[in-house]
């Protein structure tokens, strides 16, 4: 059994409206909010964007940014002029009061209020029309959210993120220990503490990593600042000290709400409370193939963490992937999920987690998780484009060794690094990860490389290349420079040499790099994974009957391009059996076509399911293919269809062509007769002979002359006639006339035997079964499909929007319409056997049965007028096992070899050990001077950001925060 993927092809570049969506982190609005906009009669919220200058309502704590204000309902988002300094989502449901500034003339202010308490000073910088629009379509979307009650769902919701009692002025800090994790030992007497706070694992089983080595109480203190000044949750403000605190590393009991938060995961929490839970009890009692694999792997992730060693981290590990794989059931289970999911379970909670994996498969790394895993190919193929860039020596290198560098980039790749390297470090790229997206992953790699440079160059081998990077990463938390005399030197890891190398020397890798290169690589990689599930498609076949893999190879072709053109239903799982066996050998889920897909299937590979004709109209000539539509065609579809389950597999098409196809003349005759037979008792009755005539018209439909239409007619004749002799004889009592017996029209009538001799007795119908219906099937190479054109600027999507399939046919109605005007219009139908090419053609041979039989017709007419019309295809003369092709072709299977063996096992580190709270180190020292080296380490990412301002604008803007409202 296959799986027949054509997504692949749907694949479309995202349009600027999504890409703004995937900027902002904003997700798609859920289905109430849509039936909600059509309960009001808006038939949907507009949107609109207009240029802003961004202030902070506290002076001296920020700068003012130039940027542009967008109006996303149910979202108000801003970001600035480039795109990484400042940005915001704000959930309109959290704004709480909007208000304009009595400012100076010209001047057009606005400001917010947050549920937080912030205010953020907004000066629209349009034209005065332009910023009145905007105001006014901001009220409405406000009232929206009002109407709908998500206002009143906002505290609820910020119960359950840590950071509102971290600012609290009582703290969190009572219960818990100072890497995070809750104290649950208490006094006798005394209950457990409560809280309302989302945690992960780690609440329980500690946190990888030494609380002091990681300095989590000053990590804490930074943060608490922050997020008392620029809001947190729902209303975080990103200003640039929020980037350069992420890539110091999040402290272990925020990270979880961080990580949702930089990554939008939280909006989709926010907007569809409670669907987890629902998921839950969706899948209890159920089971797919999905919830089988997930089962394999559960004790296989992450299992040297302690939550992992217990029920109660493999049960919500469990509980994750199945909603997951139940919700995105295309999707469903893929390989280094379970190692993601068993990660982020450490820091968040089952449901945040749940969302957190949505957004990671679904827009951060889309693809990767697919069972073709094409985005994850495809990003190898960026990746070793950007290394053969930047790093030429090293890809020389490995080029002339034939060390394949996607052998340890993968497993980077799809676990985020985490099953490649110490979890504290790990984790500390997947801050970066969310807070600044994959380019990420690509930076970090790039700058392995690099730090690696030397002794790349000398390995000779996959092996040696997979010795040095574990190496490598067992030695990040080592000092970068442990011979310097500088003991601020001597303090720098290896590990923060990475990251600074990753960020300053590879800054230039931007998103905008990313998107460019994969469009150029697509269609390389498509091309190749189609290959390859192919080559995998026939070489599961379990048989191939008298095909070749070459032929085989063409029936697939000609499926795919049905498929695509008339996608079949999902594809799911077949039920559990009762008697099914735990060996493995379970049926798995197929891809299976119905009858819509089998019409255009059949009319790429048999000339009489298609009606191709030549249209002539002054204006241009050109040939139209159509679906021919036929009670023979669902006929055929349900004769091949044995295991009756009312669609056809691959296996099911090879088989059945592989019935018709190569047989000779008293075979045919055969296939024919059984076709029509729906009973299968060796007869047909009258309706089935009258059937199997209409058959014969709707074949020959498009034949020149009468030769097959009067071959039709003898055909019906002799077959009624010789079927009445060969019935009981009949003698009326009244008349004494001798006769047929009467039968019903639903009774035997019409044998094999009866209806060969039929056949036989018109050389038309015998040349028909012995050549022009095996010669109707014509197994071609498939033209290449074209896949969706790659954005290309203004002009190419412009082009790419006027040059769609439903205006070429416009454009040919028009020209046909103008062609019959002008009387220049002309349609020729091409002929489905294409055997006679004049008007003068032999006659029927006469009945059997008939006195008027004694006259033989010569056949000599016909081999004059004979054309052959299957000189050009793959036929039974042309039948020859050239084995599979030697071509050497680009093969996915040695990645996804890798990633298997990659996350089989990982390599565990000691420095992920959790750190013991009692144990008094070196490292405990006052928090002041511990500050002072996390500020050091935040300063090392400091970079220039320009705000796009002038000295008047800002003055101009540090005028507002003291404006008063316009009353």
């Amino acid at each position: 059994m296959s799986t027949i993927s054509t997504q692949l092809r749907n694949f479309k570049e995202p349009t600027k409206d999504q890409l703004t969506h995937i900027f902002f982190s904003i997700p798609e609005a859920p289905p109430v909010l849509l039936k909600d906009m059509e309960k009001q009669g808006s038939g949907g919220i507009e949107k609109m964007e207009i240029n802003a200058i961004l202030s902070f309502g506290a002076q001296e704590v920020e700068d003012s940014y130039a940027g542009k204000l967008h109006l996303l309902p149910p979202y108000l988002a801003f970001s600035s002029l480039d795109r990484k300094s400042v940005r915001f989502t704000l959930p309109l449901s959290t704004v709480r009061r909007v208000e304009r500034l009595n400012a100076r003339a010209g001047v057009y202010a606005l400001s917010l209020s947050t549920w937080h308490g912030m205010k953020i000073i907004v000066q629209l910088t349009s034209l005065r029309p332009t910023a009145d629009l905007f105001c006014s379509l901001l009220r409405e979307a406000l009232k929206a959210e009002l109407q709908r009650g998500q206002m009143k769902a906002v505290k609820g919701f910020v119960k359950t993120c840590y950071s509102e009692g971290l600012v609290s002025p009582s703290g969190v800090s009572d219960n818990e220990r100072e890497d995070g994790s809750i104290i649950t030992e208490t006094k006798e007497g005394c209950p457990p503490p409560e809280t309302e706070f989302h945690g992960g694992l780690g609440l329980q089983f500690k946190f990888p990593g030494d609380p002091k080595k990681l300095r989590e109480a000053s990590k804490i203190k930074l943060w608490t600042t922050y997020l008392k000044n620029h809001g947190r949750n729902l209303t975080l403000l990103r200003y640039p000290q929020c980037t350069r605190l992420v890539q110091v590393g999040l402290p272990n009991r925020l990270r979880g709400e961080m990580w949702e938060t930089l990554s939008g995961s939280m909006y989709l929490r926010y907007s569809n409370p409670g669907l987890y839970d629902q998921l839950l009890l969706d899948i209890q009692g159920t089971s797919s193939t999905s919830f089988e694999d997930i089962e394999k792997d559960l004790h296989r992730s992450l299992p040297e963490y302690a939550g992992y060693q217990a029920d109660e981290g493999i049960s919500a590990l469990r509980r994750v992937l199945q909603a997951y794989s139940h919700r995105n059931p295309e999707v469903g289970y893929c390989q280094a999920m379970n190692i993601l999911a068993a990660a982020i379970l450490i820091y968040m909670s089952e449901e945040q987690t749940f969302w957190l994996l949505e957004v990671l498969c679904d827009r951060l790394l889309p693809g990767y998780y697919s069972p073709t895993m094409h985005g994850t190919l495809l990003d190898q193929r960026v990746f070793e484009s950007l290394v053969t860039r930047c790093l030429p020596m090293i890809s020389d290198h490995f080029q002339a060794v034939d060390v394949q560098l996607s052998v340890a980039s993968l497993p980077w790749f799809l676990s985020l690094y985490i099953n490649s390297m110490p979890m504290v470090f790990a984790f500390r790229i997947a801050d970066c990860f969310f807070c600044m997206g994959p380019k990420v992953l690509f930076q970090v790699g790039k700058a392995i490389l690099k730090i690696n440079g030397e002794k790349l160059l000398q390995i000779q081998d996959d092996g040696g290349f997979l010795n040095l990077m574990r190496e490598y990463f067992a030695s990040l938390g080592d000092s970068a420079h442990p011979e310097s005399a500088d003991p601020r030197a001597r303090a720098i890891t290896r590990f923060q040499e990475l990251l600074l190398i990753s960020f300053r020397e590879f800054a230039v890798i931007s998103d905008e790099t990313i998107l460019s290169e994969r469009r150029k690589y697509r269609n390389e990689i498509v091309n190749s994974i189609e290959s390859f599930s192919k080559r995998s498609a026939v070489r599961n076949l379990k048989t191939l009957g008298r095909f070749t893999k070459e032929q085989a190879g063409f029936i697939y072709d000609a499926l795919y391009k049905a498929m695509c053109e008339v996608p079949p239903p999902p594809t799911v799982a077949p039920p559990p059996s009762l008697l099914a066996t735990n060996d493995g050998n379970q049926d798995r889920a197929e891809t299976r076509i119905g009858i819509p897909t089998f019409q255009v299937f059949l009319s790429e590979i048999l000339t009489w399911a298609r009606n191709e004709k030549i249209v002539i109209n002054g204006f241009q000539q050109r040939i139209d293919r159509e679906v021919a539509d036929h009670e023979l065609i669902d006929r055929l579809f349900y004769f091949w269809d044995t295991s009756c389950k009312g669609s056809l597999s691959f296996q099911d098409l090879v088989s059945g062509l592989d019935g018709v196809m190569l047989n000779d003349l008293m075979e045919n005759i055969e296939w024919f007769f059984n076709l029509h037979d729906k009973n299968k008792d060796g007869y047909l009755t009258k309706d089935e002979v009258l059937t199997l005539s209409e058959s014969f018209l709707f074949i020959f439909r498009y034949e020149i002359g009468d030769a097959y239409l009067g071959a039709v007619s003898k055909f019906m004749t002799n077959a009624f006639e010789y079927g009445d002799s060969l019935l009981p004889q009949h003698t009326n009592s009244e008349s004494g006339a001798t006769g047929p017996q009467d039968i019903g029209h639903n009774q035997p009538y019409l044998n094999l035997a009866t209806f060969r001799m039929v056949v036989l007795a018109d050389e038309v119908l015998e040349s028909f079964f012995e050549t022009d219906l095996s010669a109707s099937f014509r197994l071609e190479p498939v033209p290449d499909l074209e896949l969706p054109p790659a954005s290309s600027g203004f002009l190419g999507d412009l082009w790419s929007n006027i040059a769609t399939q439903d205006n070429r046919k416009i454009f040919h109605r028009l020209s046909d319409e103008l062609g019959k005007t002008i009387g220049k219009h002309q349609v020729i139908y091409r002929p489905t056997i294409g055997r006679f090419t004049k008007l003068e053609e032999p006659t029927a041979r006469e009945s059997l049965i008939s006195p008027s039989a004694k006259t033989t017709f010569s056949g000599s007419s016909l081999d004059t007028v004979a054309v052959s019309s299957s000189s050009s295809t793959l036929d039974a003369s042309s039948i020859q096992d050239n084995g599979p092709s030697s071509a050497s072709v680009f093969s996915p299977m040695p990645h996804l070899k890798a990633v298997n063996a990659a996350f089989m096992e990982r390599t565990p580190f000691a420095i992920d050990d959790a750190g013991d709270d009692d144990d008094d180190s070196d490292l405990d020292m006052v928090h002041g001077e511990d500050d002072d080296q996390v500020m050091d380490e935040v300063d090392a990412f400091l970079e220039a950001h320009d705000s796009g301002l002038t000295e008047a604008d800002k003055e101009a803007a540090k005028d507002l925060l003291n404006a008063e409202p316009v009353k």
